[in-house]
């Protein structure tokens, strides 16, 4: 098996373990994603921030037409992955290839990722999906490290 697939496994873990234990989640697949970009923060910050847009377009929208259930989840995911392609495509390589000069390419992570964290900030609020999501994350890296170590590395 693929690293990706044991972060994301051991990240529905915990997250399923947060939901039951502290009734919050940070989006089931996500903290396995964060957990292998953790040495990339600034990856991090850019799908946060797409995320955060994400939940304000779709709290905006909201007040014009209805989102309820489905649809909101639909177009919550299908705003994230425009934005995260948006973003990833122009905005952030203009932004950072002038700015500063990286070896690692800057982009926020996953396509769908970005929505899926805005579902959850609509669902339980913006605070809680965060911290339970960056603490659900560096457990989920911890876990790979200490069950992974150099493979991890490599």
């Amino acid at each position: 098996m693929d690293l990706l697939s044991i972060s994301i496994g051991i990240g529905l873990a915990v997250s399923l373990f947060f939901s039951e234990f502290f009734g919050i989640a940070g989006g089931l697949v996500v903290p396995g994603y964060f957990a292998l970009q953790l040495d990339h923060p600034l990856n991090i910050v850019l799908t946060l921030l797409v995320s955060l847009g994400v939940f304000g377009i779709g709290k905006l929208l909201s007040k014009f037409i209805i989102l309820y259930g489905k649809r909101r989840t639909a177009i919550l995911l299908l705003l994230g992955f425009i934005l995260d392609a948006l973003g990833n495509e122009w905005v952030f390589p203009k932004i950072f290839s002038e700015m500063i000069r990286l070896e690692s390419e800057v982009k926020a992570v996953g396509h769908i990722i970005p929505g899926l964290i805005a579902v959850w900030m609509d669902r339980q609020g913006c605070l809680e999906t965060l911290s339970s999501l960056l603490t659900a994350s560096v457990l989920v890296r911890l876990i790979l490290i200490l069950f992974l170590g150099k493979e991890l590395l490599s």
